[in-house]
């Protein structure tokens, strides 16, 4: 099931952290669950962004290297009061959490998480302020590639494909994230469930894996770009 807004659309989520990696890993495992996502690395800027924004939750790092996240939380919360917010903090200490409970927050976790956790915090949060849950289509569409999430079937041009269980969640991730460029760490981190860094040569053998699979005798869907990561693209 997908939580959504009431009317349909998709759910919104500010990620505030001044780490760019952590952020923009927050950012993509979001993005997985089909929500808009923003971003921002200072509190200034999650202040502007949240007036623009108008996010359903945000994510917010409590140590920022301009005021830290109570203070950005206040602020926000001038212009919408109801918004949850779940802190991120690197110190488990007791005042931490009750400081930023008293404060406002509706919830916390401690660094270093996991993605799945921070989904599952915000998943009830926005549930519980009013988030609607649909069925959600169970079939990914990509140019003429087809996955279906609940029968493990994949088709390119009508032809099925055979797939391991983690090629299947490679690809998955690919297609959720149509033309957008995911690095290894990335792709690592929602498939693997590493730490980023380390073993990226296991993203770079099952990729090959999958090309042999999907792109063997049609035109390539699967692009390698240099210095960056992989990008799944339709060809027509």
């Amino acid at each position: 099931m997908e939580l959504t807004r009431t009317d349909g659309s998709p759910l919104r989520v500010l990620v505030v952290d001044d780490e760019v990696n952590i952020a923009e890993l927050i950012s993509m495992a979001l993005r997985y669950e089909g929500w808009e996502v923003a971003t921002a690395h200072t509190g200034i800027k999650a202040v502007t962004t949240a007036k623009d924004f108008r996010p359903d939750a945000v994510v917010l790092d409590m140590m920022l290297p301009d005021f830290d996240g109570l203070e950005v939380l206040r602020r926000m919360r001038t212009s919408d009061p109801d918004v949850p917010v779940v802190f991120l903090t690197a110190r488990d200490s007791v005042e931490d959490r009750v400081a930023g409970l008293t404060a406002g927050g509706d919830d916390y976790v401690t660094k270093p998480f996991s993605l799945e956790e921070v989904v599952a915090r915000l998943r009830g949060l926005m549930r519980r302020s009013g988030a609607q849950q649909t069925a959600a289509s169970s079939v990914l569409v990509v140019g003429d590639l087809q996955l279906d999430e609940d029968s493990h079937e994949v088709f390119r041009d009508g032809d099925e494909v055979s797939l391991t269980a983690t090629e299947f969640e490679l690809l998955r991730f690919l297609m959720r994230n149509p033309r957008r460029v995911l690095s290894k760490a990335q792709i690592l981190d929602r498939v693997w469930n590493y730490d980023f860094g380390g073993q990226a040569n296991v993203v770079e053998l099952y990729i090959s894996y999958l090309r042999k699979k999907i792109d063997a005798g049609r035109e390539p869907m699967i692009h390698t770009m240099r210095g960056a990561g992989y990008v799944l693209k339709p060809v027509r």
